[in-house]
């Protein structure tokens, strides 16, 4: 049918262009909710939503499939100060799409959304689909993808859409930061007295800056610690009692958030926080259908250093989707209409006559 794709991905690149003009930083994404509620009923299908996230089941949705998700997101970072263009202009200079979200996430939101209605009322497929677009991606917020899981029931596979250049992330690194404190004892600078929570604090960070993960992900390479801030002392002359820092860890698929939170505290003096762990590593295996169809298809396969609300989803995933990361929060930010185009036809591809 490929009038149908066609007409559905002319229709997408009319919403993508509604979305970049209306404004949808995260937690603030209520308009562009709903103009993707109201593309959605025009186009047959039935939302929901929760939020500001909105989603669509397919028509013969039967229990007894297996359930893919198509998911991305329709919240954007703030604009810098050195765009050359307006960021919520929308304007098209040939191939070219600019404005804010176009390539983050726009492209894959729209793309993902033709996808579903091209497969919407098809009843020989082998599975069903959910296709959500979701908000609060851009800050890991809770009122994003975390809390429309529990309202999709089963899912057996989720299709994350990220510019990738429809490469198939087949492994994603995860993050946990660390709020990390070191304590002394007060004491005057000019004397032998105290105990400098500064010098504790420096014995850890060497360790983290020394310190290597015996596991080591052919995908994602080792889990990097960095530490990013400290701050100690209130004066010159008194040594300080305590030392904060913050330690920013990326995790491979061979390590839980929570299993190297408590290897670091078996080896650190200071107390160890982690601000969450919910933002775990993702990996699908080799062998798994829709692997081997994208790479059947031509779909390079690579590991992704860049989180998305893949970390949050507990099971299967891969990430892939129109556009470019190296674009993704950057002045003038654009996606091609040819990428778009060409996403629609990639995932449909990917899709088609799949079996799970």
């Amino acid at each position: 049918m490929p009038e149908l794709i066609e007409r559905l991905t002319e229709d997408a690149i009319e919403l993508l262009q509604e979305l970049i003009q209306t404004p949808s930083l995260s937690r603030e994404e209520d308009q562009t909710a709903e103009l993707i509620f109201r593309f959605l009923t025009f186009h047959g299908a039935h939302p929901r939503r929760d939020k500001n996230n909105v989603w669509a089941v397919s028509k013969h949705f039967d229990a007894a499939k297996p359930t893919i998700l198509l998911n991305s997101h329709h919240d954007t970072v703030k604009a810098g100060n050195t765009w050359t263009y307006d960021p919520l202009g929308a304007v098209v200079e040939g191939d070219k799409l600019i404005g804010l979200g176009s390539n983050d996430a726009g492209a894959s939101a729209v793309s993902l959304l033709a996808t579903f209605l091209y497969f919407h009322e098809r009843t020989d497929l082998a599975y069903n689909l959910i296709c959500a677009i979701t908000a609060e991606e851009e800050v890991s917020g809770a009122n994003g993808i975390r809390s429309v899981l529990p309202l999709l029931g089963h899912i057996d596979l989720g299709i994350v859409g990220e510019p990738t250049q429809m490469a198939l992330a087949v492994a994603e690194k995860g993050l946990v930061v660390l709020d990390c404190v070191a304590h002394g004892r007060t004491g005057h600078a000019a004397r032998e007295e105290g105990e400098n929570a500064l010098y504790k604090a420096v014995a850890d960070i060497r360790w983290f800056e020394e310190f290597r993960f015996p596991e080591v992900s052919e995908l994602l390479g080792p889990v990097k610690m960095t530490v990013t801030q400290i701050q100690a002392g209130s004066q010159h002359n008194v040594v300080p009692d305590r030392c904060t820092f913050v330690v920013d860890v990326r995790t491979n698929e061979l390590y839980s958030n929570q299993e190297v939170v408590e290897l670091v505290r078996q080896h650190v003096t200071s107390d160890v926080t982690p601000r969450s762990t919910h933002l775990n590593s993702s990996h699908i295996e080799p062998g798994h259908p829709l692997v081997q169809r994208g790479i059947a298809l031509g779909h390079r396969t690579f590991g992704s250093v860049t989180l998305s609300d893949q970390s949050m989803m507990p099971f299967t995933t891969v990430k892939v989707g129109p556009g470019d990361s190296a674009r993704s929060h950057t002045p003038d930010e654009y996606i091609l209409l040819s990428e778009i185009r060409a996403g629609v036809q990639g995932y449909v591809a990917l899709l088609d006559g799949l079996v799970l």
